[in-house]
């Protein structure tokens, strides 16, 4: 689920990015796609940080491993950190912008109506869907619900508070008020 996932997060993204005339290198945009979903997955997700995070360190370490220079790592670190973050990740540079669109398009249907119908159904048959919906939720589920702190202020509070029975998310208002300040 997670490789069709991530090739259809590449060839989407790909899509929105001619369409918008951004110009991605093309090699970062694939690793970005590839890896921003393994920070879900064991053994990636056994730190208590954000999943995101764990996907961008360990694709920062497989590109330097093979060369690659740091701007580049650099990059590819943003572009997965960054991938479920609203807003931001459309105003940075093209790889990362592109990796968002892609993961939008993929999960929850953003842009498809600015798409080729052609075009979404060539991805479709190369990379099926299949139960994406209820697998997709349930890989959020299994690689968070041992690290419920980390979905702090992100879109993973809320599968977590969908799934998981007894999960409340903490609001910055709590975080304020028990904030170890006197005031």
């Amino acid at each position: 689920m997670i490789f069709h996932h991530s090739r259809r997060v590449f060839l989407l993204g790909s899509l929105h990015a001619r369409m918008l005339d951004l110009r991605p290198d093309p090699e970062l945009l694939y690793i970005s796609a590839m890896f921003h979903d393994t920070g879900l997955l064991i053994p990636f997700s056994d730190t208590q940080q954000r999943f995101e995070v764990d996907g961008a360190d360990h694709a920062r370490k497989f590109l330097l491993e093979r060369g690659f220079s740091e701007s580049a790592a650099e990059v590819v670190w943003m572009a997965i950190a960054l991938h479920t973050t609203p807003e931001i990740p459309g105003r940075l540079g093209p790889e990362i912008a592109a990796t968002n669109y892609g993961v939008l398009t993929d999960a929850i249907g953003w842009g498809m109506d600015r798409l080729e119908s052609g075009r979404l159904d060539e991805i479709v048959a190369a990379h099926p869907r299949g139960d994406f919906k209820k697998e997709f939720l349930q890989t959020f589920v299994d690689g968070l619900k041992d690290r419920p702190d980390t979905t702090y202020g992100t879109v993973n509070s809320d599968v977590l508070e969908h799934f998981v029975p007894g999960f409340r998310r903490t609001s910055m208002v709590e975080r304020v008020n028990n904030a170890p300040w006197p005031r």
